[in-house]
């Protein structure tokens, strides 16, 4: 397999995990706010401070809802909800303290840092900027109408202020190194197969100047050795035999090669060796790489299904990627078979896909559902597809997994 991710996959799983750090800061913000609440409660029981920690709880399930769900619709039904919630916790609050509750106090910057943090689900740098932004100004407007409603007095926060402009420039800052990475990345990939050429080379090297003492070297010294006259025809044989061996490059098998050429049998005779040269004929390149020996522990049924939606797979790539290179990968595990198919090519929208196209619908994902397994698909316009297909594996017994 390629070196890393595809290049099309690094940004999906960077804007998760950036997510869920947003989501983790958020969800400290409400804690910290929930205990010093609970704080200032025990100290001074004569304020009626409970009611912030219902705004509070309420804040915690729409935080726990976009964390799940991370769209357009949650983000916004994530400020509506936090706003509302950050202007109780301000009302409550600035009742409680007349003259002397500013907007801008701990308890209110953690209620506003942790609406801010929406910004965390965007799915790009502008829109998560634009989410990141709203928060804060939603919560700037309902500290200000909680304000005047109280008859307290309005500060600018400079923490939320803080919180909003750390988290754009670390937005910035993703998007320049996933620019940079995206640059670097072929050179990576040419590195890392030049450094398996160059080891693979050596290695050859070795074998070779092994091969040439243990026969040619030999023969010579053995000849030079020999009587005057004609040679031995026991020497004559072992060096007909031995030039054999080295035209029919023999030689370049590891003494222990009996279980990879085992494999190498099992995989040309699978249904998805016969899949992957069939779109080779069509003129695609594939790069086969993984568990090759994984393809043997698929029952008949599920191994003829995998092959038939892997050929589909490369089919779409042939046909609609605009590009003439894939990859694919198989993974083994006890239990189940993973066939990955990458390419780098134009790459599509699943949902934007028109009724027609039927083959990513009916020969691949009902196929593969239909013989207990699952499919997952990854697009980014512009930046390719990869398709993931899991089957139950059989296990050692010869039973296949439920």
């Amino acid at each position: 397999m390629s070196l890393g991710l595809p290049v099309h996959l690094v940004p999906h799983h960077v804007r998760r995990a950036y997510a869920k750090a947003a989501h983790v800061v958020a969800l400290i913000c409400i804690l910290t706010g929930v205990f010093v609440v609970i704080a200032i409660q025990a100290v001074l029981p004569t304020r009626i401070l409970w009611p912030a920690l219902i705004a509070f709880a309420i804040m915690l399930v729409a935080l726990w809802q976009l964390d799940r769900h991370r769209t357009p619709l949650y983000n916004a039904a994530y400020l509506a909800v936090g706003g509302a919630c950050v202007y109780w916790v301000s009302v409550v609050a600035m009742s409680e303290f007349p003259g002397a509750a500013l907007s801008d106090t701990f308890v209110l910057s953690m209620a506003k840092v942790a609406l801010i943090m929406v910004g965390g689900a965007g799915v790009r740098t502008i829109t998560a900027i634009a989410w990141t932004a709203g928060g804060g100004l939603v919560a700037g407007l309902a500290t200000f109408i909680a304000t005047r409603q109280t008859d307290s007095t309005f500060v600018i926060d400079g923490t939320a202020i803080a919180a909003v402009l750390l988290f754009c420039a670390l937005q910035v800052g993703l998007t320049i190194t996933r620019v940079r990475g995206r640059s670097s990345q072929p050179n990576l990939h040419r590195a890392a197969r030049d450094e398996q050429l160059s080891a693979m080379r050596y290695r050859i090297e070795i074998k070779a100047a092994a091969i040439m003492h243990d026969t040619v070297l030999n023969h010579l010294a053995a000849i030079a050795n020999a009587p005057a006259g004609e040679i031995q025809q026991t020497l004559r044989d072992q060096i007909d035999r031995d030039l054999e061996v080295l035209i029919g490059e023999e030689w370049l098998l590891d003494a222990d090669g009996a279980p990879d050429q085992q494999t190498h049998v099992e995989w040309r005779t699978s249904p998805l060796f016969k899949a992957v040269e069939e779109s080779r004929q069509l003129g695609l390149e594939v790069e086969v790489s993984g568990d090759l020996a994984a393809v043997s522990r698929l029952g008949l049924e599920r191994a003829t299904a995998v092959a038939l939606a892997t050929k589909q797979c490369l089919v779409n790539v042939s046909r609609h990627a605009g590009t003439d290179r894939a990859e694919l990968v198989v993974y083994g595990s006890d239990r189940e078979v993973s066939v990955m198919v990458i390419d780098t090519g134009m790459g599509f929208s699943e949902e934007e896909t028109g009724s027609d196209r039927l083959g990513l619908r009916q020969s691949v994902r009902r196929r593969i559902e239909n013989v207990g397994g699952s499919v997952q698909v990854w697009s980014t316009p512009g930046r390719g597809t990869s398709v993931m297909i899991r089957v139950p594996a059989v296990d050692r017994a010869g039973v296949q997994a439920p």
